[in-house]
Formats: C-alpha cells, sequence, structure tokens
C-alpha cells in the first residue's frame, strides 16, 4: 500500500506541471483571437499577399481542423481572381503532423487533470484534513518541478530561440517537413518564427503565474493549519496544567 501511495503522490507532482502547461499550449491553440494578433503583430498580410479576413478565416479552418477528424487540411483562397489551395502539398503534409503532435497534447492535458482531481478527490474526501496539508506539499513540489523545466526552456529560448526551434522540430517530428521556405511557402509566412517565440513567451508568462497561485493557495493552507494545531496544542496543554494548580 506506501507503494501505491508513493507512486500516486509521484504521479500527482508529474501531473501538476503537465496540467498547467497543456492547458496553455491548448489555450493559445485554439484561441482565434491570439491567431488574428499574431497575423497582424507579423505581418502575415504583407508576407503572404493575402487579405487578412482570408488569413483570419484560415486561421478558424485551423482551429477546426486540430479538433475535428478531417486526415487533411484544405483552405481555399482567391488569388489572381482563381480559387486555390492555401498551402501546397508539403505544407499540408506538415499540418497532419501537426494535428497529431497537438491532439496528443489534448489528450496528454485530459489525462493530467484527470490524475489530478482524482487525487485531490482522494486526499480531501477519503483521507481526511491531514492529507489536505499533505496534498498542499506536494503541489508545491509540483510547481517546483514544473518551474524547472520551464525554466530551462525558457533559458533557452531567451539565449538562442532558433537553435531551441529547430531542435524541438527534429525531436517532435520524423521527417522534414517542417523545413519551410519563407519566400514561397505560405504556412510559415503566416507563422514565422517570431510568432512562435512570443507564443513561447505567452505560455510560460501564464503557466508562472498559474504555479504562483498554487503556491500561494498551498502555503497560505499550511500557514493557516499550523497556526490552528499549535494553537489546540496550546489548549490541551493549558487544560492539562489547571487540575495540578488546583491540587496545589
Amino acid at each position: 500500500m506506501p507503494i501505491l501511495s508513493r507512486l500516486a503522490a509521484a504521479l500527482f507532482v508529474v501531473s501538476l506541471p503537465v496540467f498547467l502547461v497543456t492547458a496553455n499550449v491548448r489555450f493559445l491553440a485554439s484561441d482565434i483571437a491570439y491567431y488574428r494578433h499574431g497575423f497582424r503583430e507579423f505581418d502575415s498580410s504583407g508576407r503572404t499577399g493575402l487579405p487578412l479576413s482570408d488569413l483570419d478565416r484560415a486561421g478558424e479552418e485551423i482551429i477546426e481542423y486540430f479538433e475535428d477528424d478531417a486526415g487533411t487540411l484544405r483552405i481555399l483562397v482567391s488569388i489572381d481572381g482563381q480559387e486555390a489551395s492555401l498551402f501546397n502539398a508539403r505544407e499540408t503534409d506538415h499540418m497532419r503532423d501537426v494535428k497529431t503532435l497537438i491532439r496528443a497534447v489534448y489528450r496528454l492535458n485530459e489525462i493530467s487533470l484527470a490524475i489530478v482531481l482524482t487525487y485531490t478527490a482522494c486526499a480531501v474526501l477519503w483521507a481526511g484534513e491531514r492529507s489536505v496539508a499533505g496534498l498542499a506539499r506536494l503541489s508545491l513540489a509540483g510547481v517546483g518541478f514544473g518551474l524547472s523545466l520551464v525554466g530551462v526552456v525558457g533559458a533557452f529560448a531567451l539565449t538562442g530561440f532558433d537553435q531551441a526551434w529547430t531542435t524541438f522540430h527534429k525531436i517532435a517530428f520524423r521527417n522534414d517537413l517542417w523545413r519551410l521556405d519563407p519566400d514561397t511557402d505560405r504556412l510559415i509566412q503566416m507563422f514565422p518564427e517570431g510568432f512562435w517565440q512570443e507564443a513561447t513567451f505567452v505560455v510560460g508568462g501564464l503557466t508562472l503565474a498559474e504555479a504562483t497561485l498554487v503556491v500561494v493557495v498551498s502555503l497560505a493552507y499550511l500557514v493557516f493549519s499550523r497556526g490552528r494545531d499549535d494553537n489546540q496544542s496550546l489548549r490541551r496543554a493549558a487544560g492539562t496544567m489547571e487540575p495540578r494548580a488546583a491540587e496545589t
């Protein structure tokens, strides 16, 4: 039983930061407002030669593609009065790989959330109040573990995002379809490296803010519960001393 308890605690410590990071990645990946911001901030219209209205619609269709069961992304735009595909075959194949990666992040987000909620429910509802303090300590451990990983990623992003971004693609994808030409391929024109660097900082900032909230709540509970326990100990000690004083 202790082994299972330790295993469950370890899963919680790992799952908490995984949930925070994947939740923020999922939020940005499905947030059309952020896509629109990126298209304007990084001049995607000027890079692609397409109006922002077409790019905004393409962003919406990309989000739908991540969430539906379609195998191929096909977005049509008007070019010189002719209807044409927004992306070429190489870009379309790469987007299929991206969808696989995004869906894996979504599943990881759901699994980590299930672990966090299940462990929390067991600690609070089944194990009693004493385990709530244990849960607070494990939350602090999870935040510490997560911040160490985010810190490493952030350091890479600050000192050499180009190399870090390339390394990520080599690890995440089994082919070189991600190597696109910014002069001809609209996918990288719409989502240049600056877009992804900013997105990385946004995910890191959101995760840091959420981790700070977890730390504040956990520490507040530990301080409050310790103060209450100290008061109860003092009252018990005072109660045991009163009869002796009366006998004297």
